[in-house]
């Protein structure tokens, strides 16, 4: 590719009026080691064009060090889990939009911090299943093994604390299994389910996911979900599998998608990795090819094109966000941490972009995003006060 047509390219992402084809073409100049060095060099020129007055009010060390983490090579960083185009434009993102960009690596911590005093400690493998009969059972309790049987299936508790449930041989009828489970996550909990058909799932802080045993109704495969769920779905063409949700249903045959539909999010987002899916709500309905996510608000369908380790992110065990608002970043923490966040006067209207695990302590989260210098927090319990 040569200078002019990079050039172009480069402002246009900046000014965010890239067509799709030309977003195709911007992020394989990114993923091509030869155009390393331009791209680096156009970020340079940008960097220093912009009047010192008009940077974000941070010491000069700090300055260094966001832009050397934001130019340095490619090896050197998670290329998988940050796509490259993030790391061209962040600097100037840190000017033009206000956007901070933060890695549990690359920001020291006060450990004399009020924050980094206090320690709540992250979430845990755990859930609660409520059977037909409405018995319930503290999975993070369960031993291993069979603990419960329903109308021929079985439900198990795997060495590496995943429940499944299995259906005998002479049970394998329409009529079989046909109460309903509920496997609920509090906050602090995530959770692994292999359902009868050989599916899995990931249910994430904050959600449930309500199947019959069999999991069969009237020749489908059904599912409730409420919260955020992570589905490898077994290949049935002759069974569709479905996900209900409270603002609609996503219909699949075979593959992996991410469903995050939280009560308290205005967005239900549809987010598809492998495969295909038909998400139906309204009565409309949109197909997902590998890549994309819909985004539902409001019995509205948006497509658009997604970074799918982000939205897969918490099953991984870290927070990633991009371009996030604190209010977002904030709700994740409630959902994992088990606390409550009670907002002090105005807040920051910039946007965080960045990762860390979920295995952090919150106080370790929290002074991260404390360092950029947007928010600040106090703990006191279990309540977080944020403010500017």
């Amino acid at each position: 590719m040569d200078q002019q047509r990079l050039d172009y390219l480069h402002k246009s992402y900046l000014g965010e009026s890239l067509s799709p084809q030309e977003r195709e073409e911007w992020e394989a100049a990114l993923s091509n080691i030869e155009q390393e060095h331009p791209i680096k060099n156009l970020m340079d020129e940008t960097w220093h064009a912009i009047l010192p007055e008009e940077r974000i009010a941070i010491d000069q060390e700090r300055s260094d060090v966001l832009f050397n983490q934001i130019v340095e090579p490619p090896e050197a960083r998670r290329v998988k889990l940050w796509p490259r185009i993030l790391t061209v434009a962040a600097a100037v993102a840190l000017i033009v939009t206000g956007v901070y960009f933060f890695t549990n690596n690359n920001l020291r911590v006060d450990t004399n911090s009020p924050v980094v005093m206090q320690s709540i400690a992250p979430g845990t493998m755990g859930a609660t299943l409520t059977l037909a009969n409405g018995k319930k059972i503290k999975l993070s309790e369960a031993v291993n093994g069979k603990f419960a049987e329903e109308s021929g299936v079985t439900i198990s508790k795997t060495a590496s604390g995943e429940i499944l449930y299995t259906i005998k041989a002479d049970h394998q009828n329409a009529n079989s299994g046909n109460q309903f489970n509920i496997l609920s996550t509090a906050r602090g909990e995530t959770y692994q389910v292999r359902l009868p058909d050989g599916s899995l799932v990931y249910l994430n802080a904050a959600s449930s996911l309500t199947y019959r045993a069999s999991l069969m109704e009237n020749g489908k495969r059904i599912v409730q979900l409420r919260g955020e769920g992570y589905f490898e779905i077994s290949k049935d063409k002759a069974h569709p599998f479905i996900v209900k949700t409270d603002k609609g249903e996503v219909e699949v045959l075979g593959t992996q998608f991410n469903i995050s539909s939280y009560a308290d999010d205005e967005v239900e987002k549809t987010t598809l990795l492998e495969g295909s899916v038909k998400l139906t709500a309204s009565g409309v309905s949109r197909l997902l090819k590998p890549g994309q996510q819909a985004k539902l608000h409001n019995g509205r369908i948006n497509i658009v094109e997604a970074d799918t380790d982000v939205a897969v992110a918490w099953k991984n065990n870290e927070f990633v966000v991009e371009s996030e608002r604190i209010e977002n970043i904030m709700k994740m923490i409630e959902r994992w941490y088990n606390v409550e966040v009670i907002y002090v006067g105005d807040q920051t209207n910039k946007r965080f972009s960045g990762a860390v695990s979920r295995f952090d302590k919150l106080s370790k989260v929290l002074e991260i995003v404390e360092s950029t210098g947007a928010a600040n927090f106090k703990i006191k319990g279990r309540k977080i006060y944020v403010s500017k």
